[in-house]
Parts: C-alpha cells; structure tokens; sequence
C-alpha cells in the first residue's frame, strides 16, 4: 500500500512538472511571435495603423491556420485511402449488401453445375392439378335469402342434419 502511494505521488509531480513545462513553452512562444504592445504615447492615426497592422496579422494567421487543417484533411483522407487499399489487397473488407437476381430454375442449374450440364426441370409436371368449379353449381345456389328462409327453424336444421348424415 505505501509503494502504491508512493508511485502515485510521483506520477502526480511528474504530471504537474509537465503541465507547468507546458505552460512556460506557451509563454515563451507566445512572447516570441507576438511583441508587447507599447500603446503608451501614440497618436489617434499611429493607434488606427497599429489596428490595421494587427488586423492584416490575424488575416494572415488565419489564412495559415485554414491552409493547414486543409493540407491535414487531405491527408486524413489519404492515409483513409491507403488503409483501405491495405484492407483490399489483404482481403478483410466488408461484404457488401448482395441484390437479388430473378434466375430461371435452368439458368441456376446451368450456374451452379457448369454449362456442360444441360439439365431441364419442368417444375409445372410436379404441381397438382385443382378442379374448377363447375358453373352450373353456381346456379344452383341462387339467392341467399331463399337458403336463410329454407334453413330457418327447426325444419332447416333437420334437413341439415339429415344432409350430413
């Protein structure tokens, strides 16, 4: 436990020693491009050229500072790229979504056993056949009300009865 605290502190004063580093680099670099101002002592047109100067720098630092998030976009944008083109060529990429293709069952065949196979399927020969219904019976059947009438009572359900027997 007191090693683990001790590693700890140490890591905390190497971290703030860091920041400290960090912050005096920022100061001296800072000093470095841009110098003090002396506003003390100058005219109303010697202040209105020094706003202008320093508008000019910041037009320029910008222009810089957009020039190079452009060269790294394009740069993020090939090395996308070139990893891309390393996927490929180890063949690990994504499938794509496979569309679906209307085949005959023959041209499936073909497909899959070669076109040296020439292998015929009648798939209507397997289906069952289905009996139209006849038209007379249509007729027979005639008007609802008269069934609803006919059927009614116990009359009806007795020749229901006796029908299904």
């Amino acid at each position: 436990m007191h090693l683990k605290s001790m590693i700890l502190q140490k890591a905390k004063e190497e971290l703030d020693q860091e920041t400290r580093q960090k912050q005096e680099d920022k100061q001296n670099a800072l000093s470095e491009r841009v110098p003090p101002l002396e506003l003390s002592g100058m005219s109303m047109q010697d202040l209105q050229e020094k706003c202008k100067h320093l508008y000019h720098n910041i037009d320029v630092a910008d222009e810089e500072r957009y020039d190079t998030n452009m060269k790294v976009h394009k740069q993020t944008l090939e090395i996308e790229n070139l990893n891309q083109k390393i996927f490929d060529l180890k063949g690990k990429f994504k499938r794509p979504p496979l569309k679906r293709v209307r085949m005959s069952a023959d041209a499936m065949l073909r497909a899959l056993l070669g076109s040296k196979h020439k292998v015929s399927m009648d798939l209507r020969a397997n289906l069952k056949s289905v009996k139209k219904e006849d038209p007379e019976k249509k007729d027979e059947i005639g008007d609802w009300r008269k069934n609803v009438e006919a059927l009614s009572g116990m009359e009806g359900r007795k020749k229901l009865f006796n029908a299904g027997a």
